[in-house]
């Protein structure tokens, strides 16, 4: 595949909000620190970096293994292998909680399976019951 099927030629970055978000739990009002757009803007640009560093890394990993998917195990071994290993527990954390995630969101997928019934089955009932709300409170 080309880099332009892969986006390169797209400018890659993170969701401004969510990086502002974060900083502000970081660096609550209390503290007196004001961020500026100018530092945000550097930490994306940073942080885009950083994440681009380790899956270049870790996709080495994965050719040399002959795999066609880079996995957790990829990712730590980037990390220690750049110098970053005091990362690699926090990674490993992260990746059983989204596992945990990943299992509740199966049930529910499964709960629709075995419920035996149709989309328009379900979509009928569905209906039905938001029509009983609706008259309980009107």
């Amino acid at each position: 595949m080309s880099d332009h099927e892969f986006g390169a030629t797209d400018e890659l970055s993170l969701p401004k909000a969510t990086v502002q978000k974060i900083v502000s739990e970081i660096l609550p009002p209390s503290t007196g620190i004001a961020f500026s757009k100018e530092a945000r803007d550097l930490l994306i640009e940073c942080c885009v970096e950083f994440i681009t560093l380790v899956s270049s890394e870790a996709n080495e990993i994965s050719e040399k293994e002959a795999k066609k998917t880079i996995a957790c195990d990829h990712i730590t071994k980037a990390l220690e292998q750049l110098g970053f290993a005091e990362y690699v527990p926090a990674v490993l954390e992260a990746a059983a909680e989204h596992k945990e995630v990943q299992k509740g969101r199966e049930k529910k997928a499964n709960k629709f399976e075995q419920s035996g019934m149709t989309l328009e089955e379900l979509e009928r009932l569905q209906q039905e019951q938001f029509a009983a709300a609706a008259a309980r409170h009107t």
